[in-house]
């Protein structure tokens, strides 16, 4: 039970904290549904049951998205990288730095939102 998992006692917890958590446990679990079901179709020698593998694994993809939209529509720090990193262009590791100097890639703030920072500046070149 995804409960079980809790890192704090669920009578310290907010439902919408709880809510969260049953998301990213259920994200989680379809994520993993879909790499078991892709392995499982690349390793069957019958096309037939390969085939329906395979539309298996497609069918956790689609949970796991909509799982995705949720916590989208919940979560603005969620939200806005998703609107960051989604649906953008060229290498993915270049996305971050083109939103936080203003180049483009998406906000990095959902309207509303105070900062996505946690105050603790940059740890970059802190090695």
């Amino acid at each position: 039970m995804s409960s079980e998992n809790l890192h704090e006692p669920a009578e310290l917890l907010s439902d919408e904290t709880k809510n969260r958590h049953r998301a990213l446990v259920s994200l989680r679990e379809e994520l993993e549904a879909v790499d078991w079901y892709q392995q499982r179709a690349e390793a069957c020698t019958d096309p037939e049951l390969a085939a329906v593998l395979v539309h298996n694994k497609n069918e956790e993809i689609e949970h796991a998205m909509m799982t995705l939209e949720w916590l989208r529509r919940k979560d603005p720090v969620f939200g806005a990288h998703i609107a960051t990193y989604l649906n953008s262009n060229g290498p993915i590791t270049e996305v971050e730095k083109q939103a936080v100097d203003g180049g483009g890639g998406g906000a990095m703030a959902a309207p509303g939102a105070s900062s996505v920072s946690l105050g603790i500046g940059s740890l970059k070149g802190a090695l």
